[in-house]
């Protein structure tokens, strides 16, 4: 299935892998649809009962995107990534880590048990090291990993160990930051205000965030708008942020600033 870019953009001559397309409303959807407006190839990845919904996605794409499975719990899929991507790719500019999950009991804090929570940990934020460093052979100087986040500082209403495995990848970014950075590999992540995706769809409790945010946010918010989130992700993959790493770019509408 051919994923080459048409024209040219802030992203243009670019490859990037893009996980956790699973509807229109993802804001990965979303990052994979201005970076081929904006010149690059897109690989996506998808798993389980997961990947048709990714396949679907893809046709919806300005350019239908390869699809390659993943399961960033399940390491034979991780060491082999890298050959698997040669068949599309000699090369990543760019990996997104769009991907989290906790069971339901996880989103009780004192009721859970370690089996959710390490489930949560895992998925949620050992992941972005795995991710990193199975996409790393095919990435060079200049290329960049950037995940999503949702601010992992604070005690969240029913966020719980959710909120925890958060704070953790937080962590994970910036050792990362630290390790791969000789090799010239940013590493950033973008939080964001609460948007209608199936992550969230999959919280107990969510809509506490989607009826406070908008009324606290300076500029306003809307749980329907990933593009901002999106943008930001993609300026993150430019060249644009070339002595930035470590980092986390808040698109919240400025929640963050003024505290709960």
């Amino acid at each position: 299935m051919d994923s080459s870019p048409v024209g040219s953009g802030l992203l243009a001559g670019k490859t990037l892998l893009v996980t956790g397309v699973l509807m229109e409303s993802s804001i990965a959807f979303h990052v994979a649809r201005l970076a081929q407006q904006q010149g690059a190839t897109v690989i996506l990845t998808g798993f389980g009962r997961g990947l048709k919904l990714t396949q679907a996605m893809s046709r919806r794409l300005p350019q239908p995107a390869t699809v390659v499975e993943l399961d960033v719990t399940d390491p034979e899929q991780l060491d082999s990534l890298a050959e698997r991507l040669k068949e599309h790719t000699d090369s990543l500019d760019g990996v997104l880590h769009s991907i989290g999950f906790a069971p339901e009991g996880a989103f009780n804090f004192l009721e859970a048990t370690w089996e959710d929570v390490s489930t949560a940990v895992h998925v949620s934020s050992f992941s972005l090291k795995s991710l990193a460093l199975a996409a790393k052979p095919l990435m060079s100087r200049g290329s960049a990993v950037v995940g999503l986040t949702f601010d992992g500082r604070y005690a969240w209403p029913v966020y719980d160990w959710m909120g925890v495995a958060k704070a953790a990848f937080e962590s994970v970014n910036r050792y990362l930051a630290r390790d791969l950075g000789p090799d010239g590999i940013r590493c950033n992540l973008v939080s964001a205000g609460p948007i209608r995706t199936t992550a969230a769809k999959s919280i107990p409790g969510f809509a506490t965030f989607e009826e406070s945010w908008d009324g606290r946010a300076p500029l306003g918010w809307s749980i329907q708008l990933s593009e901002p989130a999106a943008r930001a992700c993609v300026a993150l993959f430019s060249d644009w942020f070339p002595a930035t790493t470590g980092e986390i770019v808040h698109v919240d509408g400025g929640v963050h600033a003024t505290g709960q």
